[in-house]
């Protein structure tokens, strides 16, 4: 018997729902940043290239972005909560297998499974808060979420490095296990919250994709954000090289700058909550783009001068960009109304998969890898922002206008 829908939970409450939410949004910090600071020191171990220890990071991505495709539509045709159980349990036993990985081909495929895995708790966790939340409730739930998400990367990589001073990076690993285990006991909690379900032959639950990528007020808008992330995967993929190789820092002291990162990083979904109080969604999208596009000259021009010209150019760009993504990720939302778990699926997947290109760029070794970041985020900045001003402000503001203009109907009538 099928579970019965619900906006309320009986046993994790709103407050409980929400932290549920923020913890299995989580993966995709806690499966890159925590190892991050062992990634030269797994070069070593397993005596390979750095490309193919890269590629536990890249692969991870478009697997990942791979589950988020696969899960959407399956959780709109199945409900929510099969899906986390079976992506949370897949975790767990795959953060367990990479462990015990005995060379690193076997590392990659176990992160691929760990990836799929992970993809359930992405794609659900922005379909439940669709399931459950309308309007400004919605945009405010979204941001407060993203805000807890984002303190991740303040703990994951201290954690990370700490764990390195006392065991190997086997033991990250387990971590990460012993997490996908504790999401596990949780999902049991979780109640339904799916009402209207896909009917039919479940395979034909992903050719909803297609219906929602026909959407081309949908694509418009997810091709203009989804460029304009995208130089973020650049910084987190170049970072521990850049701080332990190119600035000789130990596996600590890249721990502290990228909590630093990390610490710039939480506060954009806040920040935009308070920007949201004064200023149209369409401004706050407009600004953040464009001081991303001039904050990326300064990363390229000042930041090779040490470690704290990085973290103070790059800072105040994490910041422009997290407060960016409530706002994306409601308009991108809003452009289709059904198949939540197909859209949400989608946005995921498209920013993991095109992050992934930039985790490929960057260890091509083809420029300073400071400079390289630099470019990248103000080159993506620009062209989302001409994408922006020239086709999705407009359409937008369109839609802006017409919902309004709904309501007075409304309530005239």
């Amino acid at each position: 018997m099928e579970d019965q829908p619900t906006t309320g939970q009986k046993y994790l409450g709103k407050v409980g729902l929400i932290l549920f939410l923020a913890a299995i949004s989580m993966f995709p910090v806690l499966s890159t940043d925590l190892y991050l600071p062992a990634l030269p020191n797994m070069i070593d171990d397993f005596i390979a290239p750095e490309y193919q220890v890269n590629l536990t990071l890249t692969l991870f991505f478009v697997f990942y972005a791979v589950g988020l495709l696969v899960w959407g539509p399956l959780s709109d045709r199945f409900g929510r909560r099969p899906v986390i159980l079976v992506g949370m349990g897949a975790y767990a036993v795959g953060g367990l297998l990479c462990a015990f990985s005995g060379n690193v081909l076997q590392l990659i495929v176990w992160r691929v499974f760990q990836a799929l895995g992970a993809a359930a708790g992405g794609t659900v966790g922005t379909a439940v808060v669709k399931d459950v939340y309308e309007g400004r409730k919605r945009d405010l739930t979204l941001a407060v979420v993203q805000s807890m998400v984002v303190l991740s990367p303040l703990v994951a990589p201290i954690l990370g490095s700490q764990i390195l001073r006392v065991a190997s990076w086997r033991a990250v690993f387990i971590v990460q296990g012993a997490w996908g285990s504790a999401m596990l006991l949780a999902g049991l909690a979780y109640q339904e919250t799916l009402r209207d379900r896909l009917v039919g032959n479940p395979l034909a639950s992903l050719k909803r994709l297609a219906v929602v990528f026909r959407n081309r007020d949908f694509a418009l808008m997810l091709t203009t954000f989804t460029i304009g992330s995208m130089s973020s995967m650049a910084f987190i993929a170049a970072s521990s090289y850049i701080y332990q190789v190119t600035f000789g820092l130990s596996e600590q002291g890249y721990g502290f700058f990228f909590a630093l990162f990390g610490a710039f990083v939480a506060i954009g979904p806040p920040l935009y909550i308070v920007l949201s109080r004064w200023f149209e969604r369409t401004t706050i999208v407009t600004w953040c783009l464009a001081v991303s596009l001039a904050l990326g000259v300064l990363v390229m021009t000042v930041g090779p001068s040490g470690p704290w010209a990085l973290i103070l150019t790059y800072g105040p760009t994490a910041i422009s960009m997290s407060c960016l993504r409530p706002p994306a990720t409601y308009i991108m939302l809003d452009q289709h109304e059904a198949d939540a778990g197909s859209v949400s699926g989608i946005i995921l997947a498209a920013h993991m998969s095109t992050g992934s290109i930039m985790t490929v760029v960057v260890s091509l070794n083809i420029w300073g890898r400071v400079e390289l970041v630099g470019a990248l985020t103000a080159g993506l900045a620009l062209l989302s922002l001409g994408l922006w001003l020239l086709l999705g402000l407009p359409l937008a503001r369109a839609q802006a206008a017409a919902s309004g203009s709904a309501v007075s109907e409304v309530s005239g009538s």
